[in-house]
């Protein structure tokens, strides 16, 4: 566990180095990554979403592609396409920028309903089907996705079926005055990218992402985490509560908090720090209330003990 322990102090010290003060934001999305899920961060353009992104790529030693999502994205734009070879008379496949270990999906919300379902398969069953022929995608695969509030101008609202399919929703949030001077002064950010040290081989990130599932989860625990995922489905409180999915995600991102903070036991504040982040975008209240806003509230109402 020492060993493992220090891989991830490592990784977490290179990508704070890269952004400043944002160790809450740092530590959801390598939860993210170790429990094998996907990641949507939701923030207004400029805050760094690309620049975590890039800087999780190269601590964890991951093949890195980037695709910038717009309204005329086609399918066979990511997935890729069978071309005809005159010189051997026959059709055949070229893979898309999908077929990478972190696929970057930038402006996910930008492109249409029909670009963004290109990549439900992927992201589900690891492989994509074209022409009647099934690819398996690299292990490990992640999809990091960034979106734009859906206030801003050209924005198409991910369906639930597709914010489902990723494991938690992060913010970054602006920074704060000390952290902002750094960047004005060029200390940090984009400027200390080509620095940043690969802490992490892919192989030794499947073996982490092994590890997570071993961590111990105890019944009076999963008492505490069936009452949260029950509050969610109470009809007075959300129009669309948590999945068994949902649950199952919750879970999963606690043993890999705990893991994480070194430990091989889940404790309730496991399940505290990543419950926003694993239900905000899966839960619809019954007002105009922020899913974060309504996990919130969910949270400071449910007693650890009942």
């Amino acid at each position: 566990m020492a060993a493992i322990q220090s891989l991830i102090q490592a990784s977490l010290s290179e990508l704070n180095r890269l952004i400043l003060g944002k160790e809450t934001a740092l530590g959801l999305a390598l939860s993210c990554l170790f429990a094998d899920g996907h990641l949507l961060v939701e923030d207004l353009p400029g805050m760094g979403k690309t620049t975590l992104a890039q800087g999780l790529a190269k601590v964890l030693g991951l093949k890195y592609t980037r695709v910038q999502f717009t309204s005329d994205l086609l399918p066979a734009d990511l997935i890729g396409a069978s071309i005809f070879e005159p010189n051997t008379g026959q059709f055949r496949f070229h893979p898309g920028p999908v077929f990478s270990q972190l696929l970057m999906a930038d402006e996910l919300n930008r492109a249409t309903p029909k670009a963004q379902s290109a990549l439900l398969e992927a992201m589900e069953e690891r492989q994509v089907s074209t022409d009647g022929q099934t690819h398996v995608l690299p292990a490990p695969f992640f999809v990091i996705a960034t979106q734009n509030p859906q206030s801003q101008a050209g924005t198409f609202p991910l369906p639930e079926s597709q914010l489902d399919r990723f494991l938690m929703r992060i913010r970054l949030g602006y920074p704060d005055p000390r952290s902002e001077r750094s960047l004005l002064k060029g200390e940090h950010g984009r400027m200390v990218l080509d620095s940043v040290r690969q802490v992490i081989s892919a192989d030794a990130l499947i073996k982490l992402q092994k590890q997570v599932s071993q961590v111990r989860v105890s019944d009076s625990l999963l008492d505490y985490v069936q009452r949260l995922v029950a509050q969610t489905r109470h009809t007075d409180v959300c129009q669309l509560g948590l999945s068994p999915r949902g649950a199952l995600a919750l879970v999963k991102c606690a043993q890999s908090r705990a893991m994480i903070e070194g430990r091989d036991y889940v404790l309730p504040e496991d399940v505290q720090q990543v419950f926003v982040a694993v239900a905000g975008h899966r839960i619809i209240g019954r007002t105009e209330s922020h899913g974060d806003q309504l996990a919130g509230h969910i949270l400071s109402n449910i007693d650890v003990v009942a």
